[in-house]
């Protein structure tokens, strides 16, 4: 037994979530390589965090204590040992409309309600549910936040106020505007040139840590020019006290959906980024519940100290794995960096201006979007590329949680739409010498018994496809129903089964079933379905006795009409 399935042997339902020691046990071999990862996170995670802050409408030191908070609390309890957390665009995306709608108090609010929501998650064991989305659902997903936080830069990149309202779109377009009359060129012109920066550093040498490089640019153009342009301004120089925001039960009832969209939001992303991890990292597997618990608890902790919700954040954790990072400890490393920044560089960092950080999201929502992906999913069926749009679509024009909703329900319907399509009922041609030598014999049984074959799914959405092809036999004796290739069925589908079953045989039509799988079997014992045919011994196991009992009914009755002709 290795020692971290010694760890979780010995664990009970909290202490499998808690901290071990052999989340550390490469540490002592490879504790350089982490520290370097953690100094290069640290560099790339700070312009983002000071952006991200700005954009919430929380601003920039919100965003610095994010990174810091988050980061060494969920690097210390989560789920992966390479996972980065922090503010994120995605969770930007949320908490605008909140802070337009209730406040900045109502973010602090809502991020201690999220995190014990996460919480509960964990504890209740549902992290690896969470984990399965449609790919479709997540490229439209992700396509759409980076749409939403383009346009979230509008007001910064033109340097006018930003309009007020929670429809981004709606405000990127009134900022536009406005920008006609009282636009600042300076703004417009620090955006472009962190664009050409980070678009130009890559191929220079491809470890530039092009954001950082393009805004410490920005920024000294700014000052050598006294560019009228705003600033980030003052920056807290150390972390503030731990303190709780003012609760009170009203509020809290109305922030109740936010802090469930925070939640889930912060889940699914944290839990995908994990996942991508696990793709690019040697170390072991993430663990989904111990993941969930960890963003809880950074949700929990972050807002005390004056910080915003967090998410594990795909880029900053992609940066980690590629630096090198073996343990967590790097995740540590990062948020000491940052606040080695709070306490001796608040003064450099708040000269920083808006556009700048406004040009780095710019192109970071650009990168976001994964064209080969897209293509791919668009090029893959039909009803793919209609849940990636419908997600997208929805994604910029209601809100996120709402969007995945859809693009869940979408991808369930069109699935089942499919699962109809492929389901069936197939007349199946008895040829002459299958399993009977005379000919007499195999021409009666082709004029008389008719064999079915079901396919695919006999459940509640294919169910009066199966009615309507199996009802409408006629001019036959015996209805053979060979069950041995039908993959799902559900009560609504044995009932239609159990109905086909009475239709028939209340025309004097003997029905003959084969095949019947143990599962399909508990189903239709559960339902009532088939007690006839069991207690008339008409469920066979092979095709030949199915058949063999066919011929005897046919002969029975050719016997009979016989016996009346004479």
């Amino acid at each position: 037994m290795t020692a971290q399935n010694g760890d979780k042997a010995r664990g009970g339902p909290l202490v499998r979530l808690l901290p071990r020691r052999s989340d550390y046990q490469e540490l002592a071999g490879c504790w350089k390589q982490d520290v370097a990862a953690g100094v290069t996170v640290a560099i790339v995670a700070l312009p983002l965090a000071l952006a991200f802050g700005v954009t919430t409408g929380l601003g920039a030191g919100a965003g610095l204590i994010t990174a810091i908070v988050a980061g060494v609390v969920a690097g210390i309890f989560g789920g992966s040992n390479v996972q980065v957390s922090g503010p994120t665009g995605a969770m930007t995306v949320v908490l605008v409309p909140i802070v337009a709608r209730y406040g900045r108090d109502a973010v602090l609010v809502v991020g201690i309600m999220a995190g014990v929501l996460i919480l509960i998650a964990a504890l209740s064991g549902v992290g690896k549910y969470l984990a399965y989305m449609p790919w479709p659902v997540i490229e439209g997903f992700t396509a759409g936040i980076a749409v939403i936080i383009f346009l979230q830069q509008v007001p910064f990149a033109l340097g006018v106020p930003k309009p007020d309202g929670d429809k981004t779109a709606a405000v990127a377009f009134a900022a536009v505007r406005r920008a006609v009359d009282d636009g600042s060129a300076a703004a417009a012109g620090l955006v472009a040139l962190v664009v050409a920066v980070m678009l130009i550093a890559p191929k220079i040498r491809r470890s530039i840590p092009r954001s950082l490089v393009a805004v410490v640019v920005a920024t000294g153009v700014a000052e050598a020019l006294s560019l009228p342009v705003s600033r980030i301004g003052a920056l807290p120089t150390s972390l503030p006290l731990p303190s709780f925001p003012a609760l009170g039960s009203g509020q809290l009832s109305e922030l109740f959906a936010a802090a469930m969209a925070t939640a889930l939001l912060a889940s699914i992303e944290s839990l995908l980024s994990a996942k991508v991890a696990d793709g690019m990292a040697d170390g072991g597997r993430y663990e989904p519940d111990r993941e969930l618990f960890g963003q809880g608890l950074a949700n929990l902790v972050s807002p005390l100290f004056g910080g915003m919700p967090a998410t594990g954040a795909i880029a900053r954790t992609a940066v980690n794995v590629r630096s090198g990072a073996r343990t967590r400890f790097a995740a540590v490393v990062h948020s000491l960096v940052l606040l080695l920044v709070v306490l001796f560089a608040g003064g450099v960092v708040g000269r920083i201006p808006l556009a700048a950080l406004a040009g780095v999201l710019m192109v970071t929502a650009w990168r976001m979007v994964d064209v080969h992906g897209l293509r791919s999913v668009m090029r893959s069926t039909r009803s793919d590329a209609v849940v990636l749009v419908v997600t997208g679509i929805a994604t910029v024009a209601l809100d996120l949680i709402l969007a995945v909703e859809i693009g869940i329900v979408v991808a369930a319907l069109l699935t089942l739409r499919q699962l109809v399509r492929t389901s069936g009922a197939e007349l199946q041609p008895m040829a002459p010498d299958e399993n009977f030598t005379m000919e007499d014999e195999s021409e009666l049984l082709h004029k008389h018994v008719a064999v079915y074959r079901l396919d695919g799914s006999l459940f509640f959405g294919a169910s009066q496809k199966f009615l309507d092809t199996l009802t409408a036999v006629s001019d036959v004796r015996v209805v053979i129903l060979r069950l041995s290739n039908l993959q799902m069925m559900d009560a609504t589908g044995a009932g239609a089964l159990g109905e086909v079953v009475r239709t028939l045989e209340s025309r004097g039509v003997t029905v003959l079933v084969k095949g019947l799988k143990l599962h399909h079997r508990r189903v239709t014992q559960a339902v009532g379905a088939l007690d006839d045919l069991e207690e008339n011994k008409h469920l066979f196991e092979t095709l030949d006795e199915a058949v063999a009992h066919a011929r005897l009914h046919v002969d029975r009755e050719r016997k009979v009409r016989t016996q009346l002709r004479v």
